[in-house]
């Protein structure tokens, strides 16, 4: 039986309460400054679009390599091994292996997802990587714990593929545990604050900054055809004046702006704020991005530094670890590894460095090699002795001047 409050369409409806950020999404609903965020136009944002090229491509120009462990607790790099070249290389026939990580970096950041096809020969070794459009995957749970991918294809169809098959990277866990969260719907009313700001700023530009306002008379305009002599003087003003969106009114005399300026509203500083919020959300700092108001020469070195430690290191280690579980067998595992080489990234200028080089090979745990290896240089005939202090050694074996051992 239809109720009198849907019938007189007073019907009340519950509001949906959820702490998922697609929730919203799927409903219609909007939420904060401007709800959904599209994550193209987020990631068009010049602050946003340089965070995103700083850290896809670093991540992606960073050696990562295949190593082996060695008997005596050291590394050798797996040269040999298929997916030293994937991971090198080429990922793919037709995809070198920096523009493949780039590709897989930037959805991770953007969208909170990154997928790649895996490509297996016969003795079970990765061979190829093939980048997947996230907006084209989807990924199930099944009943034993198991995940399974279903991936739309360019001529309409689906391809179902096994866990084993996919390389899943994933900023930040969900609450189910399966897919990863996008920064960028994280992060929405920071990114919709930065897009109406940008929207705002673009509307004045179109005017040329030409304020609004109302051009009042001290008195009513005489005649019957008031309105047509209205309009005759309206577009005699807005052509001949430097003003646009212009009313006329009678009674009165005076100019009545509409619009406040942008140094009344703080609008520039407001921008700066928000661009540093962006910088925020993916640790970024400032001076890296381009916002240089605040920047000197030991700041800048010490925040590039920063970049690596605080924004780098941890990425390349959800990076490591995924790749490590998903190109990589059990049996693997325990002899193979996959890391980056963050030592590059990490090295002063060229005086910082051969300071440190000349420490390490004075007190015994570098060797020539070892330095020139670091710097790209080639291996010399016994480049592999290390030195040991004159005035160290170990306690029990110190002689007195006598050439007896001490206590004797």
């Amino acid at each position: 039986m239809i109720s009198l409050s849907r019938i007189f369409r007073r019907e009340s409806r519950a509001s949906i309460k959820s702490d998922d950020p697609y929730i919203a999404e799927w409903f219609g609903l909007r939420g904060g400054v401007g709800g959904y965020v599209d994550p193209g136009r987020a990631s068009g944002i010049a602050v946003a679009h340089a965070c995103i090229a700083i850290v896809s491509q670093n991540l992606a120009a960073m050696p990562l390599n295949l190593y082996r462990r060695a008997d005596n607790g050291g590394r050798e790099r797996a040269t040999e091994h298929p997916l030293y070249a994937v991971l090198h290389d080429m990922a793919n026939g037709s995809m070198t292996a920096f523009e493949a990580r780039e590709y897989l970096n930037a959805s991770l950041m953007i969208h909170g997802n990154a997928f790649a096809r895996i490509e297996w020969n016969g003795r079970g070794q990765a061979v190829a990587l093939y980048p997947l459009d996230t907006a084209n995957v989807a990924v199930e749970r099944l009943p034993s714990g198991r995940l399974r991918y279903r991936v739309s294809t360019n001529g309409g169809g689906t391809q179902v593929l096994l866990q084993e098959e996919i390389l899943h990277l994933r900023y930040r866990l969900a609450r189910d545990g399966v897919m990863g969260l996008s920064p960028v719907q994280l992060a929405r009313d920071t990114f919709n604050l930065a897009l109406t700001q940008q929207e705002t700023a673009g509307k004045q530009a179109g005017r040329s900054f030409r304020p609004e306002g109302a051009l009042v008379f001290p008195s009513a305009i005489p005649g019957d055809k008031k309105d047509a002599a209205l309009d005759k003087l309206r577009q005699k003003i807005e052509s001949n004046s430097a003003v646009s969106g212009v009313m006329v009114l009678d009674g009165g005399a005076d100019w009545k702006s509409f619009s406040f300026s942008s140094k009344d509203a703080e609008f520039l500083d407001s921008r700066k704020l928000t661009n540093l919020d962006i910088c925020r959300i993916w640790g970024v700092p400032p001076t890296v991005a381009g916002i240089t108001d605040n920047a000197t020469y030991s700041n800048s070195d010490q925040e590039s530094r920063a970049l690596v430690v605080r924004c780098l290191a941890p990425m390349a280690k959800r990076l490591e670890q995924a790749m490590n579980a998903a190109l990589l067998t059990a049996s693997s595992r325990q002899s193979l590894f996959i890391e980056h080489d963050l030592a590059g990234l990490l090295r002063g200028d060229m005086k910082a460095r051969y300071e440190s080089y000349r420490i390490g090979r004075e007190w015994g745990w570098l060797s020539p090699n070892e330095i020139r290896g670091w710097e790209n240089m080639p291996e010399i005939k016994d480049g592999d002795e290390y030195l040991s202090p004159l005035n160290m050694t170990v306690v029990g074996d110190r002689q007195t001047p006598d050439n007896q051992p001490e206590g004797v």
